[in-house]
């Protein structure tokens, strides 16, 4: 039978088959000498040995399409990077690094900001200027109140996503709110940082329907953008690519150089200022890290 593993604690991996529900299986030995590791999100097959236990043998792992590092998941259709509109209030230089992140790896990638209900409409407005050329679509959220949710399970039908955003949130209210099969942990909101406590404890694979599933992922809120040439930068911002090429010098930071085609775009109104002003942050940290590694 082929399936998908859906979890994996200490040492046993549970495969969800589709029509016929989770399997509790092992790795043959072949994987250890193969030094290979089985993880959450892998295509694999299995060998039953009771169906009565619902138990089975993993026998082969299957090709996987990519992988996240951290926590390690495997055949991501899509990543929905979700923020909150307060408490925690959103930190969009930390959303650009989700955006470069899944971008590298090829993952598409949709934003969520969710508790609109706590928010002005123009605040909300003002983020769908700002990101209007991402590439990325943008849903508004309240989770607590339902709205966007219908538009948000359309875009999750058929896939398999996994949910990044930092703690605080509403990561596991939106994967309570999407499916009734795993109740995730819901987590206060320290009073002190003013932002959620991870309540998260283990990466799993939970089956929206036959063939939909949502990756609660711990540890999802810091992905590193370091070792991240300065100059490839500007290719992780779409609204820049239609400028690039057009600048007076070969090479162009687009920060103060002259006769530089984004800025020439920017002082016309072309480029949201906000998203070159966050370019221009990652851009100086990039190189600020370059001079330290040369030290």
């Amino acid at each position: 039978m082929q399936g998908k593993i859906t979890k994996a604690i200490a040492g046993f991996y549970y495969v969800h088959v589709a029509g016929s529900g989770i399997y509790e299986c092992r790795a043959k030995g072949i994987f250890r000498r193969e030094k290979k590791t089985p993880l959450v999100g892998d295509e694999v097959r299995i060998e039953l040995i009771s169906e009565e236990d619902r138990s089975g043998n993993l026998v082969e792992l299957l090709p996987r399409k990519n992988l996240l590092p951290r926590p390690p998941v495997a055949n991501i259709d899509q990543v929905l990077i979700l923020f909150s509109m307060r408490t925690p209030d959103p930190n969009l230089i930390l959303l650009e690094r989700f955006l470069i992140e899944a971008a590298r790896r090829d993952i598409p990638a949709l934003i969520g900001f969710n508790k609109i209900d706590a928010a002005k409409e123009s605040e909300c407005l003002e983020l769908q200027e700002m990101y209007r050329g991402c590439g990325a679509p943008l849903l508004f959220l309240s989770v607590q109140r339902g709205d966007g949710m219908e538009e948000a399970a359309r875009l999750l039908k058929g896939k398999t996503t996994a949910l990044a955003g930092p703690s605080g949130v509403g990561k596991s209210s939106f994967t309570n709110a999407v499916q009734d099969k795993v109740h995730m942990e819901v987590g206060s909101i320290s009073r002190k940082l003013a932002r959620g406590k991870n309540t998260t404890r283990h990466t799993e694979l939970i089956c929206i329907d036959e063939d939909s599933y949502i990756f609660d992922t711990p540890g999802f809120s810091a992905l590193d953008t370091a070792d991240l040439p300065k100059e490839e930068l500007e290719d992780y911002y779409p609204e820049f690519r239609p400028y690039l090429g057009h600048c007076y010098f070969q090479g162009c930071a687009h920060l103060s150089e002259p006769d530089c085609a984004v800025k020439a775009a920017l002082a016309r109104g072309d480029l949201p200022p906000a998203r070159y002003d966050h370019y221009r942050y990652l851009y100086e940290e990039l190189s600020e890290l370059e001079k330290r590694r040369y030290k």
